[in-house]
């Protein structure tokens, strides 16, 4: 996974690790030997809800080194980045930052959405994964993976299963199928084993493969 710049934002860790490490050794073999191979690493959410989705739209279909580019020089462009500071913002500068004409709408979406009230943030630890998700997937450019990865990576919600990433899939294949391919349906039932802490699992399966996927969080 991408460094992420030095920033005085907090850096928060689940409080049910330990425990859903605990549970995954004992339910699953595959997590009993994976676990203790990372030691106390373990997710981290960093920024704001704001922050992290621009991010995710900025990096869609580019490498990581130039979605850092285009970032560092989007990021610049407000004094602060707010919703209401983006919507401010000139689409040429925008552009010269490096941004598509596609995903200055996007931006500019999400923008409206959090300025105007339309994501309840201030409700989420209230709400359901998928109330946040359908949330979410009404914004230009976020889609159900990029909802899920944000539930996992920022709210560190403890039982998200993407069966839609190709990652997962192909951990659980190497892990639980001797490297045969492996269908949605098969990661689900494997994922029986992980409940409540479905996203814990998955986070060990992404750092078992070398290298690890990217995620923009």
């Amino acid at each position: 996974m991408p460094t992420l710049p030095k920033t005085s934002v907090e850096i928060i860790t689940p409080d049910y690790w330990e425990e859903a490490c605990r549970h995954l050794a004992k339910k699953d073999r595959v997590m009993k030997r994976l676990i203790p191979k990372f030691g106390d690493a373990c997710l981290e959410s960093h920024g704001d809800a704001f922050v992290t989705l621009a991010r995710s739209i900025v990096g869609q279909q580019i490498s990581v080194k130039a979605a850092q580019s285009v970032w560092d020089r989007f990021a610049a462009l407000p004094r602060k980045l707010t919703p209401r500071n983006v919507l401010k913002l000139k689409v040429d500068d925008m552009r010269a930052a490096g941004l598509s004409v596609r995903k200055i709408d996007y931006l500019v979406d999400l923008a409206l959405h959090f300025d105007s009230g339309k994501v309840h943030v201030d409700a989420w630890n209230d709400m359901a994964d998928e109330q946040i998700i359908e949330e979410l997937v009404a914004i230009r450019g976020i889609g159900r993976w990029t909802a899920e990865m944000f539930l996992i990576f920022h709210l560190m919600r403890p039982n998200v299963l993407p069966v839609d990433d190709l990652g997962l899939l192909n951990g659980i294949s190497v892990n639980y199928f001797s490297g045969d391919p492996v269908s949605r349906s098969d990661a689900r039932d494997v994922a029986v084993a992980w409940a409540p802490y479905c996203s814990v699992a998955t986070w060990y399966i992404w750092r078992s493969l070398d290298p690890a996927p990217v995620v923009a969080y």
